[in-house]
C-alpha cells in the first residue's frame, strides 16, 4: 500500500473519528461570564441545557475555520463564554485563528460542531455548494459545478501547551482538471502543458493534513511548531475561503496567486513565537504549486522560505506583513524563482444588535527575475460583508498586473485588469447542525485596450447562482 495514502487515511480517520457515547458537547459564546457564588443544591435534579452546538470559529477553503479549544487545566463551564478557551498556538482567544497559522480579528465569527472525549476535543465543519457560472464575452463560458470542503480537527493538552491535528478535503477535483470559468483568473495547469487562463483551477482533494505543537513560555507568550503535507506556510492573509469578509462568495479572487495560493503547499514546516498580540513565524516549504494531478499527495524539497509578522492591536483588527522566496513555483516556468511581499488588514465588528461588518484590505507583489530584469507585478484587494441574522451581503473589488493572459508569450507585458463583484446569500436552518442557503452574485470586469479584442469588450460580466449546505 502506498505510504502516502496510508498516512493520509490515518490522519483523516483520527480527525473525523466519532466521540464515544456519553461524550460531552460544549456551547460557548464570546465573552466570559463571572463565576457565581455557590448555591444550595436544588431539592430535585434539574435537566441539563443542550450545549450540542458551538458557534465560535469561522471556517472554510470553502468556508471554514481551523480554530479549536485548549482545555489545559480548564474545566468546561456551563455558561456561555469562551474567554477561557485559547488558541492552538498560544494563550490568546481561539477566535483569532484562521487558516494554517494565520490570524484574524478576535471578534471574528466562527462555526463548527464540537465534541469532547477524554482529553481530546474534536471539531468538524463542512460546506458544499452547487454553482451555476456564466462568464460572458469571447473568452467566457458556462458551467455547473460543486465546490466545497470538509474539515476535521482534534486537539488535546500536552505538557504546557496544545497538540492539534487537522484534516481538510475537497470535492473540487470532481469538477474536472480545467476548473471553472472565471474571467481574468490565471495560474496552474490542466494538463501539464498549457496555462489555465480565464479559469479558476480546482483545489486538490487533500487541502490540509497537518499537526502542530505549542508550549507556553509565559502568561501571554508561547512557541509553536506546525507541519503539513499539505499545509499552509506563514505568508499572506488567511486564505480567501476563510476570510469573513468574503467567505460566503462562491468565486475565487483573481488576486489568488499574489496573496494566498500557498494555502495548499505539499510540504510545510513553520516555527513561531507569540508575544501576546504579536506573532513572528518562519516557514520552510515546497514552493512548487500543485500540479494537474488533484487526487494525490505530492512531495518535494522544502526549498522556499517565508517570514510573517502578525499583530492584533485590538479585538477588531488583525494586521500582517510577510515576505517569501519561492523556488521554482510555476510548473510551466522551470528555473524561474519569485519573491513575494504581502500586507493586509482584516476588520470585524458587531455594529448593532444582529448586525455584523467584516472587511479586508490587502496588497501583494510578485517579483520575477527575467534575464536579469526584475519584473514587479502588484495586486490590490478590498472585501466587505454585512450580515444581518440569516442574510449576508458581500462584495469585492480587485486589481492585478497580470502577465499570463497571453498564453503565447512567456513573461509578456503586464496588463492592468480589474474586477468588482457584489452578491448576497440567505440561509435557512433546516436541522440542528445543518443550514441551507440560496445566493447569487454579479461581477463586472475591466479590460484594458490591448486585450479588448480578445474579450469582445471593455466590461464583460460574470454571474453566479448557488445553493449550499453547511454542516456546523
Amino acid at each position: 500500500m502506498n505510504i502516502k495514502y496510508f498516512v493520509a487515511s490515518s490522519a483523516l480517520a483520527l480527525v473525523f473519528a466519532s466521540a464515544p457515547a456519553g461524550a460531552q458537547q460544549q456551547h460557548m459564546g464570546h465573552e466570559p461570564t463571572p463565576a457565581e457564588p455557590a448555591k444550595p443544591a436544588d431539592p430535585a435534579p434539574q435537566p441539563e441545557p443542550d450545549h450540542s452546538t458551538m458557534d465560535h470559529s469561522q471556517m472554510d477553503h470553502s468556508q471554514m475555520d481551523h480554530s479549536a479549544v485548549d482545555q489545559s487545566g480548564m474545566a468546561m463551564p456551563e455558561h456561555e463564554g469562551h474567554g477561557a478557551m485559547t488558541g492552538a498556538f498560544g494563550t490568546y482567544p481561539m477566535a483569532r485563528e484562521s487558516s494554517g497559522t494565520a490570524w484574524q480579528p478576535d471578534a471574528s465569527e466562527h462555526s463548527g460542531f464540537m465534541k469532547s472525549t477524554g482529553d481530546w476535543t474534536l471539531m468538524g465543519h463542512g460546506v458544499l455548494n452547487l454553482v451555476y457560472d456564466h462568464q460572458s464575452g469571447r473568452r467566457g463560458d458556462n458551467k455547473l459545478f460543486a465546490p466545497g470542503m470538509l474539515m476535521g480537527m482534534a486537539r488535546r493538552p500536552i505538557g504546557n501547551g496544545t497538540l492539534q491535528l487537522k484534516a481538510m478535503v475537497s470535492p473540487d477535483p470532481l469538477m474536472g482538471k480545467s476548473g471553472y470559468p472565471l474571467l481574468l483568473a490565471s495560474g496552474e495547469t490542466a494538463d501539464g502543458e498549457t496555462r489555465l487562463i480565464d479559469r479558476q483551477h480546482p483545489h486538490d482533494f487533500f487541502m490540509e493534513l497537518s499537526a502542530s505543537l505549542s508550549q507556553n513560555i509565559g502568561p501571554h507568550s508561547s512557541v509553536f511548531l506546525y507541519g503539513g503535507l499539505p499545509g499552509e506556510p506563514g505568508f499572506g492573509p488567511p486564505a480567501f475561503m476563510h476570510r469573513e469578509a468574503i467567505m460566503d462568495s462562491p468565486e475565487a479572487p483573481i488576486s489568488h496567486h499574489w496573496l494566498d495560493s500557498t494555502h495548499i503547499s505539499f510540504g510545510v514546516l513553520t516555527a513561531g513565537v507569540v508575544l501576546d498580540r504579536v506573532k513572528l513565524e518562519v516557514s520552510r516549504f515546497n514552493g512548487r504549486e500543485p500540479d494537474q494531478h488533484r487526487w494525490n499527495i505530492e512531495t518535494g524539497a522544502l526549498d522556499s522560505t517565508a517570514i510573517r509578522l502578525s499583530w492584533n492591536p485590538t479585538d477588531n483588527l488583525s494586521l500582517q506583513g510577510s515576505w517569501g522566496h519561492f523556488e521554482d513555483p510555476e510548473q510551466l516556468e522551470p528555473g524561474v524563482d519569485q519573491k513575494r511581499w504581502s500586507a493586509s488588514a482584516l476588520y470585524a465588528r458587531d455594529i448593532a444588535p444582529d448586525w455584523k461588518f467584516a472587511g479586508t484590505l490587502a496588497w501583494g507583489r510578485k517579483t520575477i527575475d527575467h534575464h536579469g530584469d526584475a519584473l514587479k507585478d502588484d495586486a490590490y484587494v478590498a472585501e466587505a460583508a454585512l450580515k444581518h441574522r440569516q442574510w449576508t451581503i458581500f462584495g469585492r473589488g480587485e486589481m492585478t498586473e497580470n502577465r499570463e493572459l497571453l498564453d503565447a508569450v512567456e513573461h509578456g507585458p503586464a496588463f492592468k485588469v480589474g474586477k468588482v463583484s457584489l452578491g448576497a446569500v440567505r440561509d435557512f436552518r433546516i436541522a440542528e447542525h445543518l443550514s441551507f442557503g440560496v445566493g447569487g452574485l454579479f461581477a463586472v470586469n475591466f479590460i484594458p485596450g490591448g486585450l479588448e479584442p480578445l474579450y469582445g469588450g471593455k466590461h464583460p460580466i460574470g454571474t453566479m447562482g448557488f445553493l449550499r449546505l453547511k454542516v456546523e
